[in-house]
């Protein structure tokens, strides 16, 4: 069973597979002074025929180590997880089926923006209640391809 060990998210590590999001880095101050603004930190990108929709996910916590088999993909849409609680979630990405997937821990203020595209595993947070927002194409045609890896991977504890 091949093993992966997650490597904290960081925007350069990250930058092949999306964007994350996060209130580092310049601003700028609104509210009167008392609001930064950490202004456009992602590409949305819903295609000619979609939308941008906002979701709420709820998902079952999982503990590491985690194994899993399945990644999929959105080719027409850009695909946003915003966490609605300060916990960790795992991340995990590919170059695509043939190639060995990554897996990236955020530290419980993070959250990402899957570029239109890129093979990633599940939504996976580490701790309920596993509450995300999500910014992604709606539309008319499929936006959705899975694919099963002929072993089981296990992504472990840092």
């Amino acid at each position: 069973m091949p093993q992966i060990t997650p490597r904290p998210l960081t925007a350069e590590a990250f930058a092949p597979f999306g964007d994350v999001l996060e209130a580092t880095g310049e601003f700028r101050l609104i509210n009167a002074g008392l609001c930064q603004r950490h202004h456009d930190l992602a590409r949305l990108d819903f295609g000619p025929e979609g939308r941008a929709g906002i979701s709420v996910f709820k998902a079952v916590p999982r503990a590491l180590p985690y194994d899993f088999d399945l990644i999929e993909r959105h080719p027409d849409g850009s695909q946003a997880f915003l966490p609605l609680s300060p916990d960790p979630f795992l991340v995990i990405v590919s170059q695509g089926p043939d190639h060995a997937p990554l897996a990236f821990l955020t530290d419980g203020t993070q959250g990402i923006n899957l570029h239109r595209g890129t093979w990633h595993g599940v939504l996976t947070p580490l701790a309920a209640p596993g509450l995300f927002a999500v910014v992604d194409r709606i539309g008319p045609t499929p936006n959705l391809e899975e694919h099963r890896y002929t072993e089981v991977w296990t992504v472990l504890a840092p």
